[in-house]
């Protein structure tokens, strides 16, 4: 099984990004990819549909031999991963906000989180909010759009910037000192982002955390590739591969793109 590949699915393309900390941290790591793009925003659905996707990537990747999966969806996480681990054989890591270090560090006790509805209204999210932010006030907004213009590439354009303004000023009114992003998109938004925040506003998001618990559990399961070669990575779309492909070139590692009815 070590020479099996990491399985990692999500709503879209915004899983890349913690694909993109993966690879980093474990270059010799193959990966097989679902971006499950056409039923995106996952966090607009109800949470039995949400569910339903899950089941059906997990199984999807699990039939493809993979080793551990990466549910590199917050909103996924939230609604399903308890029922993942306690049906399929293999170990799920799981992504959910970053709101424990943001608590933790907090000088003005003020933590903006920006993440999608099925992201917050989920019982997991305010259980780790309960648990970790005790005398912290969240300040709690949906990042309704913002997911679909990413889906098309739309990283610069004035409509994106228009609803991150709209979204992250009555946090600043409120003065927060850290905006944890509870959507694995979102990070692809940081360069604008810190454009509209100030300086001593500090962006969190979860991709490193997650690639250190993948590999966590990989070591401690014995699961580890001992390849000493750079991994090769397959990533399926249900949409056109056009998109997906921008956000996942790299010269560091074999990177494949294909459509797939999933």
């Amino acid at each position: 099984m070590s020479k099996s590949p990491i399985g990692i699915f999500d709503s879209g393309v915004g899983g890349t990004s913690i694909w993109k900390e993966i690879n980093k941290q474990m270059p010799y790591e193959s990966c097989i990819y679902l971006a499950d793009s056409k039923n995106a925003p996952y966090g607009e659905k109800s949470p039995r549909e949400i569910l339903d996707l899950s089941i059906k990537n997990s199984e999807l990747l699990i039939a493809q031999n993979c080793k551990i999966i990466v549910v590199a969806c917050n909103t996924a996480t939230t609604n399903a991963i308890d029922y993942l681990r306690q049906n399929y054989p293999v170990p799920f890591i799981g992504i959910e906000p970053a709101i424990k270090p943001a608590a933790l560090n907090s000088k003005s006790k003020k933590v903006g989180v920006l993440a999608t509805r099925g992201t917050l209204t989920s019982a997991l999210f305010h259980s780790t909010s309960q648990n970790h932010a005790a005398g912290i006030e969240i300040i709690e907004r949906q990042g309704k759009g913002l997911v679909e213009l990413i889906e098309k590439g739309d990283l610069k354009s004035d409509a994106l910037k228009s609803l991150l303004i709209e979204f992250v000023q009555p946090m600043l009114d409120k003065g927060i000192d850290y905006l944890v992003l509870g959507c694995t998109h979102y990070p692809y938004l940081i360069p604008i982002l810190k454009e509209l925040l100030p300086e001593d506003v500090l962006i969190i998001d979860s991709g490193e955390a997650v690639a250190r618990q993948t590999m966590a559990i990989l070591k401690k399961q014995k699961l580890l590739s001992s390849s000493v070669e750079v991994g090769t990575h397959q990533f399926y779309t249900n949409t056109g591969t056009e998109v997906l492909e921008r956000f996942v070139k790299t010269s560091a590692s074999e990177v494949t793109t294909s459509y797939l009815d999933f």
